[in-house]
């Protein structure tokens, strides 16, 4: 398991599907008492990135379901999970 001071991955799905974009589902444990379900790994032309959860609305348009506090947090979740994809 891949760790910071309060955050791992709690599981990793990897998608085997050719040509698909998502390459994992990953869900991660915050703080020992949290687990936040739905980030993807997703390859686009210049490389790997975390997606944040989301679900459909109503209009159709995709919403993210969580979002982190600041920049360094989005970047320490992301570091986490493409670390524990690659590793």
């Amino acid at each position: 398991m891949v760790e910071t001071t309060n955050m791992q991955v709690s599981r990793l799905f990897r998608v085997e599907k050719e040509g698909s974009k998502v390459k994992a589902f990953v869900d991660v444990c915050v703080a020992d008492c949290l687990i936040v379900k739905g980030f993807k790994v997703v390859e686009n032309a210049e490389g790997l990135f975390v997606g944040m959860p989301s679900e459909p609305g109503k209009d159709g348009k995709w919403y993210h379901t969580v979002l982190p506090v600041t920049k360094e947090k989005k970047e320490e979740i992301s570091k986490v999970i493409l670390e524990a994809y690659n590793g």
